[in-house]
């Protein structure tokens, strides 16, 4: 595929800039939240639900979100002469402020909103499936902060490095108690016995969009789902290993570390729903 010949841009408060305050919170100790989701003909798709997560994951951190209304006139900014493609990205922060964690309470918060070009996958991804692999590195166990999609992204910055010298595509997390919580950047559904199985992300991980579309056609189309904890074993036992995110939709696991899948039955169901229900939304 021919790479996308442009810039990504951005917009800061409304304002045309790519220069953020040194003291901003989400650089200084990454404090904030952010979403990101594809555009399609002009328009970010399943819109709705990612503002309503972005607005659920502030009140997580208490960090006041600024309304779907301000957010919209922003994208409709950036969007007044969209790209065929583009991936979109949403996100807030607590501001500027001094040296040290205590925050001011009622600061102004710091919106961003960027436009980006669509990652380049290679179409035969979709037929062939990918490569994965159980990452060394795992997620620590804080309820507090899970299932939120925060700024702080360490963990998965490092499981992403071990793929480097590899040919995955995706690492599959565990947490520190050894169970299955979700890939780097992917939530994951494993099937086994013709029930749908996902982790749940009550300790750690995040709640995606994408899993949560999928999880209501999983439950609409008579398929038997289970939030389920499950380790290694399981993962390697499984009929079917398939990813999602928003941006990439779904993808199945070919092979993960020594184990070989078995051609998958769910994942071109759910790409099917998803070539007919996953529509651009109006602002």
């Amino acid at each position: 595929m021919n790479p996308v010949q442009w810039a990504p841009v951005f917009l800061i408060n409304g304002e045309a800039t790519d220069r953020i305050d040194v003291r901003d919170r989400g650089f200084q100790y990454g404090d904030g939240v952010f979403t990101t989701l594809p555009v399609m003909a002009g328009q970010p798709v399943w819109l709705d639900r990612h503002l309503t997560r972005l607005a659920r994951d502030c009140q997580g951190i208490g960090l006041s979100y600024p309304g779907d209304a301000l957010l919209a006139r922003d994208i409709g900014e950036l969007l007044r002469e969209p790209p065929p493609a583009a991936v979109l990205k949403l996100q807030l922060t607590r501001g500027s402020g001094g040296r040290g964690y205590a925050w001011t309470p009622g600061s102004a918060i710091t919106r961003v909103v960027s436009l980006h070009p669509p990652p380049e996958y290679p179409e035969s991804i979709h037929a062939t499936g990918i490569e994965a692999m159980v990452c060394q590195t795992r997620l620590g166990i804080n309820p507090l902060l899970a299932g939120l999609k925060h700024t702080n992204r360490l963990e998965q910055i490092l499981a992403r490095a071990e793929l480097q010298p590899t040919a995955c595509r995706e690492g599959i997390l565990l947490d520190q108690a050894g169970r299955v919580t979700e890939g780097t950047f992917t939530n994951l559904f494993l099937m086994r016995g013709g029930v749908v199985q996902t982790p749940p992300l009550d300790r750690c991980g995040v709640q995606g969009v994408m899993r949560e579309v999928l999880l209501e056609w999983f439950s609409q189309s008579g398929h038997p789902v289970q939030s389920t904890r499950f380790g290694v074993a399981e993962l390697y036992q499984a009929d079917e290993l398939m990813l999602c995110n928003s941006v990439i939709g779904v993808w199945f696991v070919r092979r993960c570390d020594h184990r070989t899948y078995p051609e998958p039955v769910h994942t071109p169901q759910a790409r099917a729903f998803l070539r007919t229900h996953h529509l651009p939304l109006p602002l």
